[in-house]
This record gives structure tokens, C-alpha cells and sequence, in this order.
């Protein structure tokens, strides 16, 4: 099993090749900090908007090293945080139009990739999410209650013969299901992504550490950029930027992907229209059919590190690979003799109130996005999209949004911040063992977790 490596995304495809780094004093109309898909997104939007607008990407890594390169492939409409936050704050009509962008999000990144050529092995197949003990369907169906009250959601509640006629997960009480979802690979996305902002005239420089943001400049590893807006796109990377370390959280999420699996076991299975799939734990997976006809399924393993440090090239502790077997073979006894071939770990920027949020103050020239607690994948495109109308000085219905110049309150320092999240996965998974025990109710445990930590 290759372990790290970045992913298993980039190790199928091959890292790109380098670019050049920063050196030496420069200038630009738009410096963006960080060649993730926020900060190639914001690149592409803004390039087309204005052809002459003079506009770079720094890039510690290279594209794609972070979270854009190391996801689970959901392109899905889901609003971080959820859209009832913004009902005290903003009314119901904000909080609606917030859920028709993001579905709105997801047929752009289609059209875009169609439009631009990149082939990123995109089926649009939705999100389909499981029960499989009484609890987690309890829960399941308090959802799907919530989501009639929202337009655009298009959820459906699928009973246990619905549920396995679509895709046959062992166990399954009932599903729910929306057709606002695809799955993408995502190194192909931000590889191709980035080749087409070059073509488009904006200049990325990669191993360029960025440490310094102030107004209308950024200081670099071996120079510095005087522009007159900034946008900081570092997202789980943020709390290695000066003055930024209790910003964001950086959240540790991990991933397996399996050999390719033969013809007869997906006909078992029955997974076989692109659909993106998840559960209703509190320790919750993710997974995807891969074009190429693996599992590659993922979960938040070791959660957190001291200090929000982040991983060396995705290398993933042997604990977090069992712990996602187990998981893959509990849903899908099939695969019990199926190798691994990869695992990885990415980190992800989770604000303190747990929801994203993109912005821009006019009389310093900063912007920032992210934050997007492992939902950016759309939420990227919208966040893009969104600074070009800021950066342009453009009041759109995008600008309009609730989450645009949202800003939660820091994280405490250490180790207040290491014992919450420690606390936090640890409770999770014990009401999961209750839950798995026979628990009906959603166990009180997660209930404080949640309260204690702020977590929606």
C-alpha cells in the first residue's frame, strides 16, 4: 500500500510540473495566496471579467497540494454550516437564495469544465446518504423534514427497498438522496484548472511561501508583491500565515482508495450512476465509485494536530487506514478481500462558528475565502465568483449573500483548542458505539459535543 504521496489523485495523474518561484520585488493588480481551486477560481473569474488585469498566484507547494488535490471528489450544494444559521441574521429569503447558489454552483463547475475543455472524469449522479442504525435513521428523517422546508433541495426520502435498489449498502434503513451532486477528480480538475488561468495571462508561482499579509503587499520566502487587492485562499494552510494561527482550525481529514474492483462486485452493488455517498454517523464518511472503478473512501481519522499542524505530503497514521477499512467493509462485506492501494491525509480550515465565509475590505485591499470545513469543492467556485464581484466593486446578488464579510470570533489558544477537538471526535465516536449498540435517540453525548464546540 503507498502510503501519502500527496494522494492518490495525484499519484494516478503525476504531479505537475514546477513552476517557477517568486524572487525578488514585483507588483500586480491581484496577488492571490494560494493555487487551491479558491485561489485559481478567484484567477479565472476575475481574468475573464478584465483580459489585462494583472494578476498572480502564490503557491507554497504546488496546485493542488492542499485540500483541492487530496478531496473525496464531492462537487455538491451543500451550505457549510447550514442555512438555518442564517435565519436570525439574515431572514429566510437569504438564507434560500444562499441554497439555490450552491445549487446553481454545481452546474457551473459542470459548465465551465465542458466549456474549458477539462475532462475531470465529472458524473453527475447526486448525493445519496444512509441510515443503518435506528438512531442514524431517526435522524435521517428529521432531515428530510427540514429539507421540504427549503426550495431547490429536492431531497428524497428512499425507504430500505428504494434505498439498496440504488446502491445496495449492507444494513441500509433508508436513504436520502438529491440530484445536486457530482463526482469530480479532483487533481484533474485543479491541474487543468491552472493551465487554463496560464493560458488567460495570470502568472502562478509555485514553492513560494507566503508569511507576511499586510495591506496592498505580501512577503514571500525570497520576495515580495505590492498589489492593491489581496486575496488569502490558504484555507486549512492559514494558521501558518503571521497573525492567523487561532483564524482557522486546521482539521485533519484522511482517505483509502481500494484496487479497481471487478465487473460482478458493482453488479452486486448496484452503484453505478456517479452518485457521491455518505451516512448519517456522527463520524461520518464520504466515498465515490472512481472512474477508473475504485473506492476511495474517506473520514476525519486522527481529527487534529497540536499547534494546527498540518501532515508531510498526506502521510496517514496505520490506525486511520484500519479504522477506514473497517468502515468499507462494514458497508460493502464484498470488498473484505479487496487490496488498498493508497492512503492519504489533507487538512481543512474550520472556523470557529463552523461556517465559510468569503470577503473583502475596501480600505485595505485584503480579501480571504474558505473555512469551508470539507465542503469546498463547490463552494470554491462560489467563493470565486464572489471576490471578482468584490474585487471589481460589482454589487451582484452574489455580494448579496449571507456569508459574504461573515466573520466568526478566533479559536482559543492551546491547549484549549487541541483538548475541544480531541474531546470532540472522542465523544463522537462513542455515541456512534452506543448508536451501533442500540440506541435509538441520538446519543446526549453528541449533543454536548456539539454544544461545547459550537458545531451545527
Amino acid at each position: 500500500m503507498l502510503n501519502g504521496h500527496v494522494s492518490h489523485w495525484w499519484e494516478q495523474i503525476g504531479l505537475p510540473e514546477p513552476r517557477p518561484s517568486l524572487a525578488g520585488h514585483h507588483t500586480a493588480d491581484v496577488v492571490i495566496v494560494g493555487a487551491g481551486f479558491t485561489g485559481l477560481w478567484s484567477a479565472y473569474y476575475l481574468a475573464k471579467a478584465q483580459p489585462g488585469l494583472q494578476i498572480c498566484v502564490l503557491e507554497a507547494h504546488h496546485v493542488g497540494y492542499g485540500a483541492s488535490g487530496r478531496n473525496g471528489g464531492w462537487l455538491t450544494n451543500t451550505v457549510t454550516g447550514g442555512r438555518e444559521r442564517y435565519l436570525k441574521t439574515s431572514g429566510y429569503h437569504a438564507a434560500q437564495a444562499f441554497q439555490l447558489a450552491m445549487n446553481a454552483t454545481v452546474a457551473e463547475v459542470i459548465t465551465v469544465c465542458q466549456v474549458e475543455g477539462i475532462s475531470a472524469d465529472i458524473q453527475q449522479g447526486g448525493e445519496f446518504e444512509v441510515a443503518y442504525t435506528e438512531a442514524q435513521e431517526n435522524r435521517l428523517r428529521d432531515q428530510a423534514r427540514a429539507e421540504a422546508q427549503w426550495l431547490g433541495t429536492d431531497c428524497q426520502l428512499l425507504e430500505r427497498e428504494q434505498a439498496t435498489a440504488k446502491i445496495r449498502v449492507a444494513g441500509t434503513r433508508a436513504a436520502l438522496w438529491h440530484p445536486h451532486a457530482a463526482r469530480i477528480h479532483p487533481a484533474k480538475l485543479v491541474k487543468a484548472l491552472a493551465e487554463v488561468v496560464e493560458k488567460l495571462g495570470v502568472k502562478i508561482y509555485e514553492n513560494t511561501r507566503v508569511n507576511v499579509i499586510r495591506p496592498r503587499q505580501v512577503e514571500a520566502s525570497a520576495g515580495t508583491v505590492n498589489a492593491e487587492y489581496i486575496l488569502r485562499a490558504t484555507e486549512g494552510f492559514t494558521a501558518g500565515i503571521k497573525g492567523h494561527k487561532r483564524l482557522w482550525l486546521s482539521m485533519n481529514s484522511s482517505m483509502i482508495a481500494t484496487e479497481p474492483l471487478s465487473q460482478g462486485l458493482w453488479d452486486e452493488v448496484n452503484w453505478s450512476q456517479g452518485e457521491v455517498l455518505g451516512d448519517f454517523a456522527h463520524v461520518y464518511m464520504y466515498a465515490q465509485r472512481t472512474a477508473d472503478d475504485r473506492i476511495a473512501i474517506g473520514g476525519r481519522g486522527v481529527p487534529y494536530k497540536f499547534g494546527s499542524r498540518t501532515d508531510i505530503d498526506g502521510q496517514t497514521p496505520q490506525v486511520t487506514v484500519d479504522k477506514l477499512r473497517d468502515v468499507l467493509h462494514r458497508m460493502f462485506p464484498q470488498t473484505v478481500s479487496a487490496r488498498i492501494d493508497h492512503a492519504w491525509s489533507g487538512v481543512l480550515g474550520v472556523p470557529r462558528d463552523w461556517a465559510a465565509t468569503v470577503g473583502l475590505d475596501p480600505a485595505t485591499g485584503l480579501g480571504w475565502a474558505g473555512g469551508y470545513v470539507g465542503t469546498g469543492v463547490a463552494t470554491t467556485n462560489l467563493a470565486g465568483r464572489t471576490l471578482r464581484d468584490l474585487v471589481l466593486g460589482e454589487s451582484t446578488a452574489l455580494t448579496a449573500l449571507p456569508w459574504v464579510n461573515h466573520r466568526a470570533r478566533r479559536w482559543e489558544p492551546e491547549p484549549l483548542r487541541w483538548i475541544a477537538t480531541k474531546a470532540l471526535y472522542a465523544a463522537y465516536g462513542q455515541a456512534d458505539r452506543q448508536e451501533a449498540n442500540g440506541r435509538s435517540a441520538t446519543s446526549p453525548i453528541a449533543h454536548l459535543a456539539d454544544l461545547l464546540t459550537g458545531k451545527p
